[in-house]
């Protein structure tokens, strides 16, 4: 019997060591000064900032969702990382941390190095727009785990905040103002839904037009992240909340304490057009659950400070803080 090999049985070693040749200089684009040693170790190795009387490391977790299949059918790679570290940088922020560094897995059934090449390409963007460092990661090709062409992305964002700010829901107060920071797009949430609806239902395609332009790039335009607002706007904000899935009905009351309620003014949240069609053929009470509808993130502020923010970033005032049941009022 003829000897066989690694290879053989659908995992290239030599492809893996050329893919992190490849991607060395997108990688190394997102270092800061804190960043110890480089790409290759078995850990990625960071020094903690100064000037923390009490810092508080702080973690999040996510993946892109089935949004990915969108990626692969389009062959269209390069934005998915964006995504991937939006959507752990954004939920760190809610916690009032400062994204530090990040790192990827990715894993597939075979390595194709451009593709994998844009993808961390991407999440090397997604890291400078964070302002955080790219330390490590895992590329795991798995030939049987997964079909040819699929793949699989999950990110991990670590950050660092003061324990005096960790407790936000001691902030929140009657009278407060709601500020919504817009979104992109349909950002990662709901893509179950979105494929099933213009593909399944309605039997559009990748290509079709939507507002003048092909559909996929709607649908694949990545999350906003918002690090660089937060950071300019820190000290006037009390509390945030990343509307992901679940929508704002669902991640706004995350940061509210018992006896506060949210009351939303429908009529004042800037409906992206992608929405708005999508609520042709969804009840309204099923787009709000599952959609930002626009609304990337919210920020609750004090009154005396809603001009000096609405100067600094493109919010908008959507309501305000009432006493209640906690929760949110969409009226």
């Amino acid at each position: 019997m003829a000897n066989i090999s690694y290879k053989d049985a659908g995992v290239d070693i030599d492809a893996g060591n050329n893919f992190v040749e490849a991607i060395k200089s997108d990688v190394k684009s997102t270092f800061d000064a804190n960043v110890i040693g480089g790409i290759g170790s078995f850990a990625g190795a960071y020094a903690l900032p100064t000037g923390y009387k009490e810092p508080v490391l702080l973690s999040a977790t996510d993946g892109v969702g089935t949004k990915l299949k969108l990626a692969i059918e389009s062959n269209r790679f390069d934005t998915v990382g964006i995504d991937l570290v939006a959507m752990c940088v954004n939920d760190l922020i809610c916690n009032f941390g400062t994204p530090m560094f990040f790192l990827d897995y990715y894993a597939t059934g075979q390595l194709v190095i451009e593709n994998a090449k844009d993808v961390v390409g991407g999440i090397a963007e997604g890291c400078r727009r964070a302002e955080c460092a790219l330390v490590g990661g895992e590329t795991a090709e798995m030939p049987g785990m997964y079909s040819e062409g699929d793949f699989d992305l999950a990110g991990f964002a670590v950050g660092i905040a003061e324990k005096s700010e960790l407790d936000t829901l001691a902030n929140v107060k009657e009278g407060q103002v709601i500020i919504a920071l817009p979104s992109s797009g349909v950002h990662s949430n709901g893509y179950s839904l979105v494929r099933k609806l213009f593909f399944d239902t309605l039997g559009m395609s990748l290509d079709s037009e939507f507002r003048g332009k092909p559909l996929i790039d709607t649908l694949l335009e990545p999350t906003r992240i918002y690090v660089k607002e937060f950071k300019q706007n820190k000290d006037q904000i009390k509390a945030l909340a990343h509307i992901t899935g679940g929508g704002i009905v669902e991640n706004l009351p995350r940061v509210l304490p018992e006896g506060m309620r949210a009351k939303i003014k429908k009529e004042s949240l800037r409906i992206l057009p992608i929405f708005e069609f999508m609520g042709q053929y969804v009840e309204e009470s099923e787009m709000f659950r599952t959609f930002n509808m626009g609304v990337g993130m919210i920020w609750v502020v004090d009154a005396a400070d809603v001009e000096t923010i609405l100067a600094n970033t493109d919010g908008y005032v959507i309501g305000e803080m009432v006493k209640g049941e906690r929760g949110v009022e969409l009226s």
